[in-house]
């Protein structure tokens, strides 16, 4: 995260995070009572309550401090936030990752340009503050409403009960009232908020909260799985009465990739829309007029302001892709077009500007942004779970921007909210290794890893977990930690590169309640010889350090997390592995930015010794020593392959290129091993074959890429917290 994004979030303005409370022993105390209180004197049913704060903030209080959107307390009541807020920060950096055409116009970490914070203002999705209105109602002051969890509650509920046109005690007539209380501007992402929130009343729900309380929704029995609206009419969702959207999952999977996948030959149609595609393989233009589209010179260089963003984004559902189709999202959830910028450089803004990189006059005339149009299908192995560092409301701006960098999918925290910006067929750049971009689909969540997990929301997770079921079936992708990545878990391309490599979406995101919702959940197998890493999140809370909240050095609030902690010896008092690619030379850290040292839920490793209530596994190249006690196990057996190094100083890649004799039309891209070895004795987990290739994308005609394919095998090895590849000649595999 950016400094000056860090500073503005500990500023004043914000309420100190409030200290736990203390456990409940048991459901009907605590926050419970205040539900049932609130429900109670605003004549809300409180299985409606329950569901919508659920949804807005699994009930946590998330320590007085506001979500991506402005909002507070397990209401989520959202109030104003600074613009500069709405700077997203996960896709600084070189996000392509192409040794052939490093990204020259990087964007810093310092703050934008008076001229890019007015295109983002005017740019920027609106949404609605309730906050004041229901201190109003609540007859509280806005203050209490940020601060203390009860009040927020009852304010909450007064807000609700104001959207209710006819009070009643059945839960299926207040629909549209959740709908509204989502704040969705667009009719479709109320609805599916709403939707989500009677699927989880009829569902129930049970967890202890951040700070401590345990609160339970009951299943709400008959509840119809297609509520009416006002007028008696079924939501415009379309679901069938009496059928659970999530059970409608498997068939929209195929229905949707039926009639929305684009084949190689539409691909191909649409690039003849491109007068740079009809060239074919004709020679790049690079003279003066070449401009931007609108005519007009980049008013700071990098950084174009509200010019050269292009047509403003309109904000409606169902936007027509470049392919002619809907965005590629199941049918039960409410998706939109965002289109990413698509179009070549110009010269004239070429010069330099603080807070970017100069280039050589002519050099940028040649690159594009910010995205690669592929003229055939591709083949899809991974899907990349980032976080923004920022906000929806500043998305439009910078995916519209061509210097910037793009992502497929865009998840909003505060409904689960949609946008597509790059069809999955193109190449978008989000990951920072370009190997891994050619073969994946990028989807950025609203929220920060530094917070305390504070507003992965369950709408978003929700929302997100359809999109990647969906994802995962139409191309292929098994569904589980060694195909759905965190950014965190995406290599470096080269030991450069390596210490720079983004740590979202963090130690706070769910992965186990993910997996679950797409109805995989991360469970093992109790005859299996390696493990798979599975502590309970709400009640595993380690040390961590550097949240935007605390000082620096203080501990984190506690908060549940989905890591473990690796030490070079079975005890607590021992100091952490050491990760030779991201501390040369220096200690890990227990920073919440630093994974050098953890292992999160779902990853699988190889067993290397056993002490006690400690379990090792191989780990970088050594062992590395947790805390797995029989009685609160954090990891369950597993199956799998795995590979055993023939050799000493095995050498390990962040990227499967071919060998140098495979490549005949594009330039040759040196096999370049990372720092970490590995040696006969030491055993990791497989998650994939791979075949090595090299998409060389150095054109804007996609006619004019060239794809290099060679013979040598790879396997996809646990390395780390990252995975890495290794040469299959160099190790031997065990199934």
């Amino acid at each position: 995260m950016q400094l000056w994004l860090a500073a503005v979030l500990t500023a004043g303005a914000l309420t100190a995070p409030a200290a736990p409370a203390a456990p409940d022993d048991a459901v009907g105390a605590g926050r419970q009572l205040d539900f049932a209180a609130a429900a109670r004197d605003h004549r809300v049913p409180e299985s409606v309550l329950l569901g919508v704060s659920y949804l807005e903030s699994r009930w946590d209080a998330n320590g007085g401090l506001p979500s991506t959107a402005g909002g507070y307390g397990p209401m989520h009541l959202v109030d104003a936030f600074p613009v500069e807020a709405l700077w997203p920060g996960d896709a600084l950096g070189d996000a392509r990752g192409d040794d052939a055409r490093p990204m020259t116009h990087l964007l810093t970490a310092s703050p934008p340009p008076a001229a890019l914070r007015t295109a983002m203002r005017k740019s920027a999705v609106r949404q609605e503050t309730t906050l004041p209105e229901a201190a109003r109602l609540a007859a509280l002051t806005p203050d209490r409403l940020r601060s203390d969890p009860a009040a927020n509650i009852r304010a909450g509920a007064a807000l609700l009960a104001s959207y209710q046109k006819h009070p009643s005690a059945d839960p299926a007539a207040w629909y549209d009232a959740v709908a509204r209380y989502s704040g969705a501007t667009d009719p479709a992402a109320a609805h599916e908020f709403a939707n989500e929130v009677f699927s989880v009343m009829r569902e129930g729900a049970e967890r202890r909260t951040d700070d401590g309380h345990l609160v339970r929704l009951d299943p709400v029995p008959n509840l119809p799985a297609a509520p009416l609206t006002g007028a008696g009419q079924a939501t415009e969702q379309g679901l069938a009465s009496g059928t659970d959207p999530d059970d409608q999952v498997a068939a929209d999977e195929q229905a949707a990739a039926d009639a929305r996948t684009v084949t190689g030959e539409q691909a191909e149609a649409t690039t003849q829309d491109d007068p740079d595609a009809r060239a074919g393989a004709g020679p790049e233009i690079d003279t003066d007029d070449q401009t931007d589209t609108d005519g007009q010179t980049d008013e700071f260089g990098a950084l174009p302001g509200e010019a050269a963003l292009g047509t403003p984004y309109t904000g409606k559902t169902g936007q027509a892709t470049p392919a002619g189709g809907q965005a590629e999202c199941p049918a039960t959830l409410a998706c939109e077009w965002m289109p990413a910028a698509h179009k070549r450089f110009s010269k004239k803004g070429n010069k330099k500007t603080k807070g970017t990189k100069s280039v050589k006059a002519g050099k940028e005339a040649k690159d594009y942004g910010n995205h690669d149009r592929l003229s055939r299908a591709r083949d899809v192995d991974y899907i990349i779970i980032h976080d923004t560092e920022g906000t929806y409301q500043g998305i439009p701006a910078m995916i519209r921007n061509p210097r910037y960098v793009s992502w497929h999918y865009t998840v909003r925290s505060r409904d689960g909210h949609v946008a597509q910006h790059v069809p999955t067929r193109d190449i978008a750049w989000h990951a920072g290794n370009w190997d891994v971009n050619t073969r994946s689909i990028g989807i950025e969540h609203e929220g920060y890893l530094a917070k305390g997990g504070t507003w992965y929301t369950e709408a978003m997770y929700r929302a997100s977990a359809k999109l990647v079921r969906y994802l995962a079936g139409k191309h292929h992708i098994p569904l589980n930690r060694a195909h759905i990545l965190g950014h965190d878990n995406v290599p470096g391309t080269t030991p450069g590169t390596v210490a720079g490599m983004h740590e979202d979406p963090g130690p706070y995101w769910d992965w186990a309640h993910y997996f679950d919702l797409m109805d995989r959940p991360i469970k093992g197998d109790k005859d299996g010889t390696s493990l798979m890493i599975r502590p309970s999140y709400d009640t595993n809370r380690p040390r961590f350090t550097g949240c935007v909240s605390t000082k620096p050095g203080q501990a984190c609030p506690a908060h549940g997390a989905a890591s473990v902690w690796l030490h070079t010896a079975p005890s607590e008092t021992s100091s952490l592995i050491t990760d030779s690619g991201k501390h040369p030379g220096k200690p890990s850290t227990y920073s919440v930015y630093d994974h050098s040292a953890r292992a999160s839920t779902g990853q699988r490793y190889a067993v290397a010794a056993r002490q006690g209530d400690w379990t090792a596994i191989w780990y970088l190249g050594q062992k590395a020593w947790f805390h797995n006690p029989a009685a609160n196990p954090a990891a369950v057996p597993a199956k799998g392959p795995t590979v055993t190094p023939l050799r000493p100083d095995t050498r390990v890649y962040g990227r499967a290129y071919p060998e140098k004799s495979a490549y005949r039309s594009a330039s040759y891209q040196a096999l370049i091993p990372l720092q970490y070895k590995i040696a006969p004795g030491q055993t990791y987990t497989v998650g994939d074959t791979i075949t090595g290739s090299y998409y060389a994308a150095g054109a804007f005609s996609p006619a004019r890429h060239v794809t290099t394919t060679g013979t040598t095998r790879y396997y996809q090895i646990q390395l780390g917290h990252r995975v890495m590849f290794v040469m299959a000649k160099d190790v031997r595999l065990t199934r």
